[in-house]
């Protein structure tokens, strides 16, 4: 039997524009900058508290091959939704905390029970030395 217990600390992705996916995901879901390669104002890859990593790639064209969709969960979902609507994205079939970002990115919403523990899974420093 195996006792290691393991979590998710980020997912990689390619993107085609990359300021607006930093844009996106901190206005809408709060996920602020962790590290950067290059600069806030060139990046070249930029990594979210909350385990997002973006890599550039301005030639990015298809969604094949990048992943099925990211799992988000929110201290307050209706908040979080609300705040999408003022971005080009559309409800997908699943339900209304399905959302589809305008290059093909799939994001499912879910509302953390308890809320508190978003708060906890963020304070988490994964590079901090032991």
């Amino acid at each position: 039997m195996n006792t290691t217990k393991a979590y998710l600390e980020h997912v990689a992705i390619w993107v085609k524009d990359i300021r607006w996916h930093i844009r996106f995901f901190e206005d809408v879901l709060g996920m602020t900058m962790r590290e950067v390669d290059g600069t806030r104002e060139e990046p070249r890859q930029y990594w979210t508290l909350g385990g997002l990593q973006f890599i550039h790639n301005p030639n990015y064209e298809s969604p094949e091959g990048r992943l099925a969709h990211l799992g988000v969960m929110c201290e307050d979902m209706e908040a979080a939704l609300a705040a999408a609507q003022q971005y080009e994205v559309s409800e997908m079939p699943q339900g209304r905390n399905w959302i589809r970002l305008p290059d093909g990115l799939a994001v499912e919403l879910i509302q953390a029970k308890p809320a508190s523990c978003v708060a906890t899974a963020l304070a988490i420093n994964p590079r901090a030395e032991v």
